[in-house]
């Protein structure tokens, strides 16, 4: 059966499906169910899904919503089944659908709309979204509005936060409208910071931060004050406490997303940042969405994932997508067999039949650690290795024999081995139970409507990124500075992860326990052998390949380094 954007086809659906897209493209002829995600355009797929259904195709619906239609609608619903009305026609009303086999739609505009008749067209799920955003979320409280805010008064505790209503209160609506904006905007964090003449947020979408957003000066302890109640946290801990962090729940048409917060004094006054932890937003399956890694890192991480026991470790910068992947490969190897148990701060992927346990704070790990060790687990993933505890204990729960899972900071894999014994390891400790050393990036991806293309790459890029003389005429392609709508003028749509991969076999084991050689050697090694995932080679693959262009690329892989 084919899943895509979580809509399950039945077989026969499938096989029909499959033969319409073979038709299309030959290329599709021999690829798998579970490969369709990866390898068939959302248009490309949702037009098959027409064609098989015997509606039109329509890839572009929210521009035309009739906002008169969408008032009538109940936006929760809407996104539940993926439709929404567009216009009236005569006596008609057209609808717009993903899933042609679902009857939601059919059951409930009758009733809203009974003096119509329903006129489904397919489009694809993005579409339904942007309509219901576009139609259904508040602006933001003018600055008037702002300006008049009482800031002696205080808002009274909240125990739900619902960014999609409007507040009367201002800074009630000021906050909601962006965090709902955050959310549209599919951001990963929200910064507010002071400075000595301003006060203002910025968002992060895609790895960049975005344009400031000035806030009347005078709210920033208001603002402070709200945030903070949303927590149920004591205002005056903001002059006592240099770190505050947290985390809250708001609601997005129905959809709950969790809020990391964490806020540290400045010389000006304060930088509160908030990950939102968006679970409708996150692709946690290997293979799909933003881990659509290709053929070989999937084999090389289904042999990771083989070893019966040791440590698995993921690297990489903040918001590299380490946990997304980890949490991604628990989804494989859980099974109802396996005991499986994570340690997290926060958890930020909830699985079925995995046990999760949330750190309130760093004091709680060693007892909960030690606890975990006697609640006869198979497979272990905690959440960061920091500091010498977690180091040892990861290391005394894979000698034990409990696979191991978890993240570390380091700029590149091979580093993982010196990190540890920074932290206190002894060499032949981590040589014998490291079984995997992984640094992973997100890649922002060109928008494929507005990307241009150039003829090659000039001699100064080439001699700066350690590139050879074929990529003078290999056409690649950049991403446009105006943008267009598609991309919301950004000239990039989305990132995607690569992965490298360095497996600790029996022999480099050895070879590391008596010092015969060196994690870089292990790396060049790796490298100059050319078979396992890099993140250059991974790279330079998404380059040619169109996907990327080399300002993207060389912002999160130092291409200045060539392996040798």
């Amino acid at each position: 059966m084919i899943e895509y954007d979580g809509i399950t086809f039945n077989g026969m659906i499938s096989q029909r499906l499959m033969v319409i897209l073979s038709e299309h493209d030959p290329n599709h002829k021999d690829i798998t169910h579970e490969l369709i995600p990866s390898r068939v355009t959302r248009s490309s797929f949702m037009s098959a899904v027409a064609e098989c259904s015997a509606h039109a195709f329509m890839p572009k619906v929210a521009e035309f919503c009739d906002s008169k239609l969408l008032d009538k609608c109940a936006p929760s619903i809407l996104n539940r089944g993926l439709f929404v009305p567009v216009a009236v026609i005569g006596k008609r009303l057209i609808v717009a659908i993903v899933n042609p086999w679902n009857a939601l739609y059919e059951e409930y505009l009758t009733q809203r709309f009974p003096e119509y008749e329903l006129d489904p067209i397919v489009t694809i799920a993005p579409e339904i979204s942007r309509a219901i955003e576009k139609m259904a979320t508040s602006s933001g409280p003018s600055k008037t509005e702002l300006e008049a805010i009482d800031v002696e008064d205080l808002e009274d505790e909240l125990h739900d936060f619902d960014v999609t209503k409007t507040y009367e209160e201002p800074i009630a609506h000021l906050v909601a409208n962006i965090m709902g904006k955050a959310v549209k905007r599919r951001a990963s964090d929200i910064h507010f910071k002071v400075e000595k003449e301003s006060f203002y947020y910025t968002l992060r979408i895609d790895g960049d931060l975005k344009e400031k957003i000035e806030i009347p000066m005078k709210l920033k302890d208001r603002l402070d004050a709200y945030l903070l109640n949303l927590m149920h946290l004591p205002t005056e801990i903001r002059n006592t406490t240099p770190g505050i962090s947290g985390r809250f729940t708001i609601s997005y048409f129905n959809r709950p997303i969790d809020i990391r917060y964490e806020r540290h004094r400045t010389y000006r006054g304060y930088h509160i940042t908030m990950r939102l932890l968006d679970k409708g937003n996150i692709s946690v399956t290997l293979g799909k969405g933003s881990l659509a890694f290709d053929e070989e890192t999937l084999f090389e991480l289904n042999r990771v994932m083989k070893v019966p026991a040791g440590i698995i470790v993921m690297s990489g910068p903040t918001g590299s997508g380490k946990s997304t992947t980890l949490n991604a490969i628990l989804r494989e190897l859980n099974r109802p067999e396996v005991n499986i148990l994570t340690l997290e701060n926060p958890v930020e992927d909830e699985i079925a039949g995995v046990t999760h346990c949330d750190l309130k704070n760093a004091s709680e790990f060693k007892p909960m650690i030690s606890s975990f060790m006697r609640s006869d687990p198979d497979i272990i993933l905690m959440g960061e290795v920091r500091d010498y505890d977690s180091a040892e204990l990861a290391i005394e729960a894979a000698v034990t024999g409990h696979k191991v899972l978890t993240t570390i900071h380091t700029p590149r894999a091979s580093q993982i081995i010196e990190r540890f014994e920074q932290l206190g390891i002894e060499r032949w400790k981590i040589a014998q139970t490291l079984k995997a050393a992984c640094a992973q990036r997100l890649i922002k991806m060109l928008c494929p409507y507005c990307k241009m293309e150039q003829a090659g790459l000039s001699s100064h890029d080439r001699r700066l990124y350690n590139l050879g003389e074929e990529w003078e005429e290999t056409p690649i392609y950049q991403g446009s500075a105006e943008g267009c709508p598609e991309c919301r003028m950004t000239g990039y749509v989305g990132r995607s992860a690569i992965l490298e991969i360095i497996p600790i076999t029996p022999k480099v084991s050895d070879q590391l326990s008596k010092g015969e050689i060196s994690p870089y050697d292990l790396e060049v090694k790796v490298e100059k052998e050319g078979v396992l995932p890099n993140l250059r080679r991974s790279g330079l693959k998404f380059l040619k390949e169109g996907k990327t262009d080399l300002a993207a690329l060389s912002k999160v892989i130092d291409m200045t380094y060539a392996g040798d």
